[in-house]
């Protein structure tokens, strides 16, 4: 009994962080890496067991995106770019290791936090005019920089969200080519973050994949909540949270030393 009380408490912290996250994400379509690795880190998590259970905790809602949107999804679209942000994720990775032995935590979610407001603030401020063709020097920085930010900090997402909203796709292509791209980075980033920091990632990867029934009940509910108030009104709220989120990474020094 003990046993399963030891477990039951990491478990149901990480699930309802992860809860929250894959709610909004449902619900206005972003920010869930940017809401769960913060939180994580003030939990007292380091960044491979925060992207660990943030990778986990997205693969059904990913695979039925996905499914749902299979007939939206143009292959040729999604390789190349594909390749690039799996190619640059190690890159990542080992400037992670390199910033994990050089900073404490509390450095570390100074820095998550900054990365945070700055995504925030950039996509407050980033209105494309959609085209149909963007010149490929466009993708060529997008994905490298998605697959290197996914590595560093576990959030690769705004990357790829600022290049497709340059596209004048429909809401269906938007989403089936992310949904797509998340997919098809998951396996590889979890077989590289194992590689990398090895046993330390298992508590986390399990306790994300027995969160996950209730994670497709919470996906439902976001879904549900976000056709209810609009994403609109949704985005605002979200955007403000994640302004506050990046403020508080970076005053993480003076509200919790140490």
């Amino acid at each position: 009994m003990p046993e399963v009380v030891s477990w039951l408490g990491p478990w149901l912290v990480v699930t309802l962080v992860l809860s929250v996250g894959i709610f909004v994400q449902a619900a206005a379509g972003f920010a869930a890496g940017m809401l769960i690795i913060p939180t994580l880190l003030w939990l007292g998590y380091l960044i491979p067991e925060a992207s660990m259970a943030l990778l986990v905790a997205t693969i059904p809602q990913n695979i039925a995106g996905v499914y749902a949107l299979r007939e939206s999804i143009r292959p040729k679209t999604i390789l190349w770019p594909g390749i690039g942000r799996v190619a640059f994720f190690p890159l990542g990775i080992i400037a992670l290791i390199a910033i994990e032995e050089a900073f404490p935590l509390v450095r570390i979610r100074q820095f998550v936090g900054a990365v945070v407001l700055a995504a925030t603030i950039a996509t407050v401020l980033y209105h494309p005019v959609p085209k149909a063709k963007l010149s490929p020097i466009w993708a060529w920085i997008a994905f490298p920089i998605s697959g290197f930010l996914q590595g560093l900090v576990g959030m690769g997402g705004p990357a790829m969200v600022f290049w497709v909203s340059a596209h004048d796709w429909n809401t269906r292509q938007i989403r089936g080519f992310l949904f797509a791209m998340y997919l098809t980075s998951l396996a590889p980033a979890i077989v590289m973050l194992f590689a990398f920091f090895g046993d330390r990632l298992v508590t986390p990867a399990l306790n994300a994949g027995a969160s996950i029934p209730i994670l497709l009940l919470v996906t439902s509910l976001g879904l549900k909540f976000g056709n209810w108030l609009g994403r609109n009104r949704l985005r605002g709220v979200t955007l403000g949270l994640l302004f506050l989120m990046g403020i508080l990474g970076l005053a993480s020094p003076w509200i919790r030393p140490g």
